[in-house]
């Protein structure tokens, strides 16, 4: 059974910055693209960032661009998402999903399976 985990949420103040980790368990990491995902309330589950399996390829959402790194460290089955400068508009729920021999896709049905979420709460 694959499990994802995630951590590093928090609140932070507009133009704070956050670390979010999603580590990866039961699963063989380095066959996977991982991607994350941003869902506010009320709200349909938004692409962020993604990084394909060996790490040489990454894509971002144009709202994020040169604010927001993803990077993954596959000896520690680990994808991490630096946040700087945030802002109050990006809060919500933040997941990792795995994505199957795939590079990264920017719609969340593509990828097999989630974690639970970490909660990111901008304030003005």
């Amino acid at each position: 059974q694959v499990e994802l985990v995630e951590s590093g949420g928090g609140l932070v103040q507009a133009g704070g910055s956050l670390r979010l980790s999603c580590v990866a368990r039961g699963a063989t990491f380095i066959r996977y693209a991982m991607g994350w995902f941003r869902q506010a309330p009320g709200k349909e589950r938004e692409f962020v960032a993604s990084i394909e399996k060996n790490g040489d390829s990454t894509r971002y959402a144009d709202s994020v661009k040169d604010r927001f790194t993803i990077s993954r460290d596959n000896a520690k089955n680990t994808v991490l998402l630096q946040m700087n400068s945030l802002k109050p508009g990006e809060t919500g729920v933040y997941s990792c999903g795995g994505e199957f021999g795939g590079s990264g896709s920017r719609r969340p049905i593509g990828y097999e399976f989630w974690g639970q979420g970490t909660q990111v709460t901008g304030s003005s």
